[in-house]
């Protein structure tokens, strides 16, 4: 049976929430830390896994990257292969499902990004994704993870909001799973119709699974990392109190 993160539909509907322009706009500044961190040249090759719509995979091409991007719905795939036509850069997009994908070639570097973590039905998944992300890093390359992990989701925790995006009324609602073992949310998508009523035109409700970022840290050592490194931002800043968010930068 699919999950809901394997359906298109979903991410036709949800993708111009999820992704507002705020997000398309911190791409670049994203990418040159990516470059930056990771210490990469002209030419290098990144896999950026669970690329969506070509969000940063289309920077790091900009930045003169060799860029493969995967994903496994071929909706978003094809978004990003327009980005990047009209960005004039070339990717290299492929479908496939993080938890089996495997393949012989090695890359400089590998990203996830965005907090794209801990939607699979069980931890045996999401490890073996991580596993597989782990092991498409070359020797001596490098892994970057950016994702909510659980001391961020406390740190930040807020029960919902209302805002306008895309053309809706946009409801959200949060709650904690287990003794912080995830987060469900609910995303609530409303049209005003003619009379001036609130029409409910889409409901969506997930869970992620929410890490503990020495956990994440220590499987990637566990998986053929050499080190492991959390901080709280791209900028190499202190995994503290005062953390934006999780970053993890692994070393093969």
């Amino acid at each position: 049976m699919s999950q809901w993160f394997e359906k298109e539909d979903f991410w036709i509907t949800y993708a111009p929430i999820m992704f507002d322009e705020n997000h398309w706009k911190e791409a670049p500044a994203v990418a040159e830390y990516v470059k930056k961190i990771a210490k990469l040249s002209e030419g290098d090759s990144v896999l950026d896994a669970g690329c969506g719509l070509g969000r940063i995979s289309v920077e790091l091409a900009a930045l003169g990257l060799n860029v493969t991007g995967v994903d496994i719905i071929e909706a978003e795939l094809q978004a990003a292969e327009e980005s990047a036509n009209a960005e004039g850069v070339k990717l290299n997009l492929v479908k496939a499902d993080l938890r089996t994908f495997s393949e012989q070639k090695k890359y400089d570097c590998v990203v996830n990004l965005y907090t794209s973590f801990g939607y699979c039905d069980s931890i045996e998944e999401d490890m073996q994704i991580l596993k597989n992300m782990c092991n498409a890093v070359k020797d001596n390359g490098t892994f970057i993870m950016e994702c909510v992990s659980r001391e961020t989701a406390i740190l930040y925790f807020t029960e919902g909001e209302v805002f306008e995006r895309a053309g809706f009324t946009v409801k959200t609602h949060f709650e904690v799973e287990g003794a912080w073992e995830g987060l469900r949310s609910q995303w609530s998508l409303y049209k005003t119709d003619e009379k001036g009523n609130e029409q409910l035109v889409n409901n969506h409700v997930f869970v992620q699974r929410l890490y503990p970022a020495k956990f994440l840290a220590d499987k990637l050592v566990e998986f053929g990392c050499k080190s492991a490194d959390i901080y709280g931002d791209f900028d190499f800043s202190p995994y503290n109190q005062h953390a934006r968010i999780m970053v993890i930068v692994a070393k093969k």
